[in-house]
């Protein structure tokens, strides 16, 4: 657990598929090692815009080991942990650590919306069947299950639960788990739309859609943050804010790999039940991410040291 650190960028990394769809095995590590080479501090894998309950229990293991093999160490890679029951995410949890894993992203299960008890009776299983550190994704409106405080603090004394991503869109949320738990829990920006104020407000670090398709500009955000430059923190926000109003949509997955299209860095392909963005929707997001990419802020002054 001491290796991890929570600080900085980490994209919520995509999954490349081929034209029928199979895994694009070596797109996905060209995605990954670019995000990589373009400076975040982190990767989130198979997460939601990983497209995670779109794959197969065999093909999680393959993206994972994919991703190991890419990255080679430099960067620590969080891997999303969703699946319908328990016992299939302690089986992930557990093949994740033998894979390479540096840490867990842990979902709710899906579908089924669980009572206090149940959910945190199903962290701390999935804590247990592994030593890596945990960080919880809070994310009421897309799996409506709200990790409240109560249940934070039934967990506190699960040593590798360590952060919260919180996606909730009430950044009141990082003062309150602050105010309750003091640094016991890491929290993680993770709504795009609302990870400055995050910041801000004592998050760690950012989980991000949108930098999948402009990581610079989304790690010169970081940094002008992290050096108190909060002129040229709001300045470069304030450019990116109709993309990253994208991230709370429901179709994310689908303009997120649209954007990564229009910007050379990926394929808008999706699995099913998704399809690819198509009529005044798809135009829309393509006029966003056309007018960004022509009025991208100049970063020489808000680069990290």
């Amino acid at each position: 657990m001491t290796s991890m650190t929570w600080t900085g960028v980490f994209p919520a990394a995509t999954t490349q598929f081929n034209a029928d769809l199979s895994i694009d095995m070596p797109a996905t590590q060209g995605v990954l090692d670019a995000l990589v080479r373009d400076g975040v501090h982190g990767l989130v894998v198979m997460g939601t815009c990983g497209e995670n309950n779109s794959l197969e229990p065999d093909e999680k293991r393959q993206v994972l080991a994919a991703a190991v093999e890419a990255v080679a160490g430099r960067v620590p890679i969080i891997v999303g942990v969703s699946e319908f029951t328990t016992p299939r995410a302690v089986a992930f949890a557990k093949d994740a650590e033998k894979i390479g894993a540096t840490a867990l992203m842990v979902l709710p299960a899906m579908v089924y919306v669980p009572t206090e008890n149940e959910l945190a009776h199903h962290f701390r299983l999935i804590a247990q069947a592994c030593s890596l550190p945990i960080m919880l994704y809070n994310n009421p409106p897309a799996y409506r299950v709200n990790i409240g405080l109560s249940t934070l603090a039934a967990l506190q004394d699960v040593p590798n639960i360590v952060a919260v991503k919180e996606s909730a869109p009430d950044p009141r949320r990082f003062t309150d788990i602050a105010n309750a738990f003091g640094d016991r829990f890491i929290t993680m920006a993770g709504l795009d739309d609302v990870a400055l104020e995050g910041l801000i407000l004592g998050a760690a670090g950012w989980i991000s859609g949108l930098t999948s398709a402009f990581p610079q500009e989304s790690v010169a955000l970081v940094a002008a943050v992290d050096r108190g430059d909060l002129e040229t923190a709001r300045r470069i926000y304030r450019w990116f804010m109709p993309l990253l109003h994208l991230d709370a949509e429901h179709d994310l997955v689908q303009s997120i790999k649209l954007a990564e299209q229009i910007m050379g860095r990926g394929s808008e392909r999706v699995r099913l039940p998704r399809l690819p963005l198509e009529g005044a929707r798809r135009a829309e997001v393509t006029k966003m991410v056309e007018t960004c990419a022509a009025t991208r802020p100049a970063l020489s002054n808000a680069k990290a040291a």
